[in-house]
């Protein structure tokens, strides 16, 4: 299988996981002209599927190093399947959340909040459960709490909204969707981890997953788990009328591909995570990759001008906090190479 050997082609693939991350969202944007996120969520999930298993046969089979996918599937332990199975629907019910959140507030508000919040904790859980040995704590958490002022200037932006542009009340929900996803999300990444060998991809512990096999289960996991979280939300949407399953299947082929290329560039982004976290260690990896929230403001405000005429405070907070993300990043990636 493909392996990560360096340092600096692992924080390059983090960033493509960062672009991924933060740029899937606008595949919901697209669709949501015709098409409610519910719906739109069952193609985001197939097209993970689907791609995870591309992923398997073609970069997680190739190649002398490591285990290649069929092997590596074949001699997995139940405790990994079990722990993957279980980053998978606690990612689901956080990202549904993100796409109700994304639906209702947009994806400026949604992503910054939802999965900046899920960044900052999720440093902590990655690295207090799987240390890698490497990072410098200090820079690590000094570039944490920059991106955690970020957020709150995001926070502030938002709440300056004038009701004109958009409502308050429908903004406040879309608001505590997005903290809730955050939260729970937060906690995915270290239960996957759980399941795979982080410290020796080549030849990786017995019974444990390689970064292939892993995602590969993660989408099955979502996807299995989708049949009781979305039907449940289906039928009691945070907003607007339930919506059934012929809705669904009355929905045009474009619509569709839409929905599956969401899923697919969340996948890329996430297999690129895991490949990556071997040699950049589990906190740092994720939390360069959870600096999507960057890359879906850059899309809100920019391309999808979600904050438009909302007034020269709000576009100075929005400023603030590129620049606090940014820096914060930049120290993330210090922090790693030592």
């Amino acid at each position: 299988m493909f392996i990560v050997n360096s340092y600096t082609l692992a924080v390059v693939l983090c960033f493509i996981t960062m672009l991924c991350w933060g740029s899937w969202g606008n595949t919901q944007k697209l669709a949501a002209k015709s098409w409610r996120y519910e719906l739109f969520y069952w193609d985001y999930v197939i097209g993970m599927v689907l791609f995870a298993l591309l992923l398997a046969f073609t970069l997680g089979s190739i190649g002398s190093g490591g285990r290649p996918f069929v092997q590596d599937i074949a001699q997995l332990s139940w405790g990994s399947v079990g722990w993957i199975l279980l980053g998978a629907v606690v990612f689901n019910i956080s990202n549904i959340l993100l796409s109700a959140s994304t639906s209702i507030a947009g994806l400026s508000v949604a992503f910054p909040l939802g999965v900046g919040l899920a960044l900052v904790i999720g440093v902590f859980n990655n690295y207090i459960f799987h240390p890698s040995g490497h990072e410098n704590p200090v820079i690590l958490f000094v570039g944490v709490a920059l991106i955690i002022i970020a957020l709150i200037c995001n926070g502030i932006a938002s709440g300056k909204v004038d009701g004109s542009v958009r409502d308050q009340a429908t903004n406040r929900k879309g608001i505590i969707l997005a903290i809730l996803a955050g939260i729970i999300m937060s906690f995915f990444s270290p239960f996957v981890y759980n399941g795979m060998d982080l410290n020796n991809f080549a030849s990786p512990e017995a019974g444990k997953a390689t970064p292939y096999t892993a995602m590969f289960i993660f989408a099955v996991g979502v996807f299995l788990s989708n049949f009781i979280i979305n039907t449940i939300v289906m039928k009691k949407p945070f907003v607007g009328a339930p919506v059934s399953y012929g809705e669904y299947f009355k929905g045009s082929a474009k619509t569709h591909l839409v929905g599956m290329l969401g899923g697919a560039i969340w996948c890329l982004g996430t297999a690129l995570n895991y490949i990556s976290a071997g040699k950049a260690g589990a906190s740092v990896s994720y939390a360069l990759g959870q600096g999507a929230p960057m890359i879906a403001a850059i899309w809100g405000v920019f391309v999808w001008k979600e904050f438009k005429g909302a007034g020269k405070k709000v576009n100075l907070l929005l400023g603030t906090m590129f620049v606090f993300f940014i820096v914060g990043l930049a120290l993330i990636v210090m922090a790693g190479n030592n």
